[in-house]
């Protein structure tokens, strides 16, 4: 596919979109209008929806339609949205015929619970493998970028994307985020280990980290059952790009994107050291 832009042009061209995105979510949370939930009955935190997601992805995709019209698409509301007949396709194509995904409100519950951790991601990915993410937290003044074998980089809100600086992930504490249905693992770290539950820990009034935070240095490892292209497998690609260690629960690398089902990778661990990566891994064989 000819004239398709480098993910570094996408990730600059819309940073700007980003920000005016993260500010309208940031000024509407306390007055955010509840959607009818997502048919996901086993995942409350899946199911949330907001008017944010939905305006927040149609401004974008006014923004890539407007900028980048041959692009592949997919957002999360797709269903919902009148755009999505507008992109060409909403699934990965070949080598080098790049699908940009979206997650407009990235941690929706924690959102609608007023919660300062939330995110919009955008990323770009090829067959294979992610080629860039962009990840901006509204309400804690910073942006994350990483691009393939090119790193990672923080910026604050009033930085330009040139601006960013390389990072490299150095957690404070020795703490462990574990996702949806990784409870049975969690008595078998907390020996060495602070433990964040999701599932246990959640709470509508005290926000509890979550794995964006892995970005914040506010976590020395994750285990996801699954880690979504759009945010989970997203923000890990941009772990790795920042030093840390990423396979599946097995200890292998995680398979090419075209080769997983459900715009989602299987069982993600993510660590900062490979002393913290064997930790995991011989907590999850626990289970």
């Amino acid at each position: 596919m000819t004239n398709i832009p480098t993910p570094r042009l996408l990730l600059s061209t819309l940073l700007p979109y980003l920000k005016t995105a993260g500010a309208y979510a940031r000024e509407i949370q306390s007055r955010i209008g509840v959607r009818p939930q997502k048919d996901y009955p086993e995942n409350a935190f899946a199911a949330a929806l907001s008017d944010a997601d939905l305006s927040v992805q149609n401004f974008v995709e006014v923004a890539l339609l407007a900028h980048f019209p041959q692009v592949r698409f997919f957002g999360e509301e797709h269903e919902q949205s009148a755009n999505t007949k507008y992109f060409r396709a909403i699934d990965l194509g070949e080598a080098g015929d790049y699908l940009v995904t979206l997650d407009p409100i990235d941690g929706t519950r924690f959102y609608l619970d007023g919660h300062p951790n939330y995110q919009v991601i955008l990323c770009v990915l090829d067959r294979d493998e992610f080629q860039g993410v962009l990840a901006l937290s509204p309400s804690e003044n910073a942006y994350y970028y990483a691009l393939r074998g090119e790193g990672a980089f923080r910026g604050t809100l009033e930085d330009e994307f040139e601006d960013a600086q390389r990072f490299y992930i150095e957690p404070k504490h020795p703490t462990v985020y574990l996702g949806l249905g990784l409870t049975p693992i969690a008595q078998a770290l907390k020996d060495r280990y602070t433990v964040i539950d999701l599932a246990v820990d959640y709470s509508s009034e005290v926000a509890v980290p979550n794995f964006n935070k892995m970005l914040a240095n506010e976590l020395t490892g994750a285990i996801l059952d699954s880690g979504k292209f759009i945010d989970g497998a997203a923000l890990a690609f941009v772990a790795q790009e920042a030093g840390c260690i990423v396979t599946t629960f097995d200890g292998s690398p995680p398979p090419p994107l075209h080769e997983c089902d459900n715009y989602e990778r299987p069982s993600l661990v993510v660590a900062s050291s490979e002393t913290v990566h064997q930790d995991l891994l011989e907590a999850v064989r626990s289970r």
